[in-house]
């Protein structure tokens, strides 16, 4: 009897389930292969297809761009991923205090995820142009400056960090809070009884609390960072000389532009094997030290 009833919760559990399970299968892991099976190929998307074996794979080793492309996006989500991770847990702690209009800094905070890719783009084009931006006038204020930001190849995937870094901040903010609000105020109590300062009630009874969201989020943030391409087509176009041309835009303008399908499944796939080992590197790392009980 039991058995039977265990066998119909399976079986329900299945049904719910089901639709959802099906656009994966259609919209994620399919794409998947016929990528894996085009990168074979010869392919332009136009004409008939063909088989050229692991010689995309070839190319792309000894292509000076795609290497370059690669450290791109490796410096990006180096930076990205600890800068948007940290700034959101002190912004959320500050906000998770109790002060008047918290409600108001907390939606401000917020505000820039709602904010579309193209907008945030051709805001940031106007406050970091050389000429007449607003970035470099206050800093001509206090004489620093003038900076090319998108225009610098020096500079240029520094600033693109920075913009996306603001524009993601409120996202991670959320999660943060979400999970504080969630820490029981009675073992804060108990710690600052037992004599344990700011420092040491937030290292050993608030960060182990919210450790969940902090995998969460440094495997979200590491997922979102090697994938970005938004933010770069709207301000830089992968320029200039390349500084921001990372793997997703090298993808898009050999496909798109070039028309060179096969060549571009190749770079997808190589960044598909590369989250994937980034992603179970991090959940391995991460729950060996992730603290899931309160």
């Amino acid at each position: 009897m039991i058995s039977r009833a265990a066998r119909s919760e399976h079986v329900n559990g299945w049904l719910f389930v089901a639709p959802a399970a099906l656009l994966i299968g259609i919209f994620g892991i399919l794409p998947i292969g016929w990528a894996a099976l085009l990168s074979f190929q010869n392919n332009d998307l136009l004409t008939t297809p063909t088989w050229v074996g692991t010689q995309n794979y070839h190319t792309l080793v000894n292509d000076p761009v795609f290497r370059q492309s690669v450290n791109h996006t490796i410096v990006y989500t180096l930076l990205f991923v600890p800068l948007s991770v940290g700034g959101s847990l002190a912004l959320a702690m500050l906000l998770n205090a109790r002060i008047r209009f918290s409600w108001f800094y907390r939606t401000a905070v917020f505000i820039p995820v709602a904010t579309s890719t193209v907008a945030t783009g051709l805001i940031f084009n106007w406050l970091l142009e050389p000429t007449y931006g607003v970035a470099n006038y206050l800093l001509g204020k206090v004489h620093l400056g003038p900076y090319g930001f998108f225009q610098n190849p020096d500079q240029a995937l520094y600033s693109i960090v920075a913009m996306t870094v603001w524009g993601w901040l409120g996202f991670d903010v959320i999660v943060y809070l979400a999970a504080l609000q969630g820490v029981p105020e009675s073992l804060v109590e108990a710690a600052r009884l037992d004599g344990a300062g700011r420092w040491a009630t937030f290292r050993h009874v608030v960060f182990p609390l919210v450790s969940p969201a902090t995998l969460f989020l440094i495997v979200w943030s590491t997922i979102n960072a090697l994938q970005v391409f938004d933010e770069i087509y709207v301000t830089t176009r992968g320029g200039p000389l390349h500084a921001t041309t990372v793997m997703v835009y090298y993808l898009y303008s050999q496909a798109f532009e070039f028309f060179h399908a096969g060549y571009a499944a190749a770079i997808a796939e190589v960044l598909f094997a590369i989250t994937l080992v980034f992603s179970l590197l991090q959940l391995w790392l991460g729950n060996r030290r992730v603290h899931y009980g309160s």
